[in-house]
């Protein structure tokens, strides 16, 4: 396969295989950029209830846009050969970087409250993703997460491609009905999020065995030792967060990943002093918003993230003041909030937000600064560009805004 050209696609290596699929790295040869391309094994293209899984999947992650899920092209066939066309992402997989052993807390948490975000933006569109895991997490070169292969996606309302009574994921990571082979919702993915918590914190599975069935007779009958009999610096809030996100009766566990968010977010918080509290009150502070993406091109949302990240990094150049993370300020991508909702819930007194608009070759970025305490802006800004170099735009456009 290696060195062949499928459809407009040039494969170039291969960079993983699972039970839905073999990956490669390829050239979208028309568009002139990498991709990563997933087949559809030989032996599983027989079974029409393989196929229907695997377009499942392309379907499922299709629907959805967001920063921290890897990002579906195509589904396309070619030469008897289905395959997905999906983002390259460079970087490496989360259990490579726990195969060195526990991370530090605050990079746990910052992993953790990505993948939260990933997850809940999935559920708000009924996709269940059935199969995260440290294997399927891919940590970026610029620190930040992604959520790949929805190869084992139920989506809601669609056909019910498992029957119950059956099990599909991966062992260690199954939540105590999906072992069963109960019906499953969201909340499985919510179980299965607490066992890569677990296993960032621990550097360990809190299930492990060298069989299977062992694995499933521990997440159904036994509990895991306790995250802080194995090391003494997690914060007690994020202990609670993920004994919560572990218990093995669904109602118990959180109702869905909105709420796993917020705790996440006071799991790694520092007490904080009176005099500190003062004084952080009197520095300027403020958040980016993801830019809003005005045209009918979904790949334009690329650009909208990434103007928005880049006014972020500029923003931290300045002194005294404080720039809220881009975790927090596109916690709130896609949501129509009130915009003083934003700054409570980030603690900023400013909010900048914008839009980008394309008509052919031509982008309009238009930025407006917000002051949350009235509601009133503060500055607007339009700026009219020739699209060449995006990254040339972007950092242009960056530091006007700043």
């Amino acid at each position: 396969m290696i060195g062949q050209t499928i459809s407009h696609y040039r494969i170039l290596e291969k960079l993983g295989e699972g039970g839905m699929g073999v990956v490669y790295k390829a050239q979208d040869t028309k568009l002139d950029r990498t991709v990563a391309i997933k087949f559809l094994p030989r032996q599983i293209s027989a079974s029409a209830q393989q196929r229907q899984r695997f377009t499942t999947e392309a379907k499922a992650a299709a629907a959805l846009n967001h920063s921290n899920i890897a990002t579906i092209y195509a589904i396309e066939q070619a030469n008897d050969e289905t395959f997905i066309v999906m983002e390259y992402v460079e970087g490496h997989e989360l259990k490579e970087e726990i195969a060195q052993g526990s991370l530090p807390i605050e990079k746990a948490i910052n992993i953790a409250t990505q993948i939260a975000e990933g997850l809940h933006a999935a559920h708000k569109k009924g996709i269940v993703h059935r199969d995260i895991k440290s294997a399927n997490i891919m940590l970026t070169e610029s620190g930040g997460v992604k959520i790949m292969d929805f190869g084992l996606a139920k989506v809601r309302g669609g056909a019910q491609v498992t029957k119950v009574g059956t099990t599909v994921g991966t062992a260690a990571f199954m939540s105590p009905e999906q072992a069963r082979g109960d019906e499953i919702d969201h909340r499985t993915d919510i179980w299965s999020f607490g066992v890569v918590l677990y296993e960032m914190l621990a550097g360990r599975l809190p299930f492990k065995s060298d069989y299977e069935q062992a694995v499933i007779y521990s997440i159904l009958n036994e509990e895991p030792e306790s995250v802080t009999e194995l090391r003494h610096d997690v914060p007690e809030p994020l202990v609670e967060t993920l004994e919560k996100a572990l218990q093995k009766t669904r109602d118990a566990r959180y109702q869905g990943a909105k709420d796993l968010l917020a705790d996440l977010k006071k799991g790694g918080a520092k007490p904080t002093s009176e005099s500190t509290k003062k004084e952080q009150k009197k520095i300027p502070s403020i958040a980016v918003l993801p830019f809003a993406n005005m045209s009918a091109d979904p790949e334009q949302e690329y650009f909208c993230d990434g103007m928005a990240e880049e006014i972020i990094n500029a923003l931290t150049c300045l002194e005294n003041l404080h720039v809220a993370a881009r975790t927090s300020s596109f916690y709130f991508k896609g949501e129509k909030v009130d915009i003083r909702e934003v700054g409570e819930k980030l603690n900023v007194a400013h909010v900048l937000e914008g839009s980008v608009r394309k008509a052919g070759n031509r982008l309009r970025i238009t930025a407006q600064l917000i002051k949350i305490a009235d509601g009133y802006l503060l500055w607007s800004e339009s700026y009219d560009r020739e699209l060449k170099d995006v990254f040339d735009i972007q950092e242009e456009i960056a530091e006007n805004i700043v």
